[in-house]
């Protein structure tokens, strides 16, 4: 398929924007806080949110005429039309000027700032960059890049590797989850997600040849950034940088780990043998 991607064509899609707006509710909050392992409690308007509580928040909405057969709108409208079957979350930049509050009503101003192309070891691969801006009466809360990348369809599993792991990294800081499936479903509903490898075995064992549901980037991200404020007196990072490293699956420990680097954390889930899934690095 990678025949058919004219790049100068998708690279017309540079500079479009979008915006959207949203409550943050006590319930939402109620509801990210279960899935992050937090204590619920009763959250009252003027509370903090999760940090990452942008992410649940104005997520587009279309029909089930216009999903594709991953779950995700079809190609086209703000994101640019990849024919790319592949979608997944590979990374990004956060930065944390305020904290979004129960009975705020952010408003989130996208933009298109970049599309490339890669090879790599599946085929090729395209990377759209988006920058968003999260602003609430008070001001600027978060500055973000989110990099998405499209892929080939393989005939082989993603997630095999000729070449053996190195051995895992040894945190000093470390906690450990069970990825379970509900907690998945969770995370999709909160951020009303409908990508099927999330939730959809038969989908994303058959038709993507993973061998399990794959657990969200964006909620590897959460817990890793809840972690370093935990370590931090509350305060999350100034700056969040990360990427992807490989799938995490369902059904087994996962583990959000840290070590001071002298400048900030570096900081990484892993997967139940201790392989790094997602690594970040974080500063104050």
């Amino acid at each position: 398929m990678s025949e058919q991607l004219d790049l100068d064509h998708l690279r017309q899609w540079i500079g479009r924007t979008t915006e959207a707006s949203d409550i943050v509710t006590a319930q939402l909050v109620k509801g990210l806080r279960a899935t992050l392992f937090q204590e619920i409690g009763e959250p009252k308007t003027g509370d903090a949110a999760p940090f990452t509580v942008h992410w649940c928040l104005a997520q587009p909405v279309f029909p089930m005429s216009q999903l594709g057969p991953d779950g995700h709108p079809t190609r086209g409208g703000f994101l640019p039309p990849v024919p790319l079957p592949r979608r997944m979350w590979a990374g990004g930049e956060l930065e944390f000027l305020d904290t979004l509050r129960v009975g705020d009503e952010p408003k989130r101003v996208s933009r298109i700032s970049d599309v490339s192309l890669k090879s790599g070891s599946t085929g090729t691969l395209c990377f759209v960059s988006v920058q968003h801006e999260v602003t609430t009466p008070r001001g600027l809360a978060i500055r973000e890049r989110q990099d998405i990348v499209y892929r080939e369809m393989t005939s082989t599993p993603a997630a095999t590797s000729a070449k053996p792991p190195p051995p895992p990294p040894i945190a000093k800081h470390r906690e450990s989850h069970m990825a379970d499936p509900v907690l998945l479903f969770r995370y999709s509903a909160l951020t009303f997600n409908g990508h099927r490898i999330h939730y959809d075995r038969d989908y994303v064992t058959k038709v993507e040849g993973y061998p399990g549901l794959i657990f969200h980037g964006p909620l590897q991200a959460a817990f890793i950034i809840e972690l370093a404020a935990k370590l931090h007196g509350g305060q999350p990072p100034k700056k969040f940088v990360y990427r992807g490293v490989q799938p995490l699956f369902e059904g087994s420990e996962f583990s959000v780990n840290a070590n001071e680097n002298g400048e900030g954390l570096d900081l990484w889930t892993a997967n139940s043998e201790g392989q790094p899934t997602m690594k970040g690095t974080a500063t104050w």
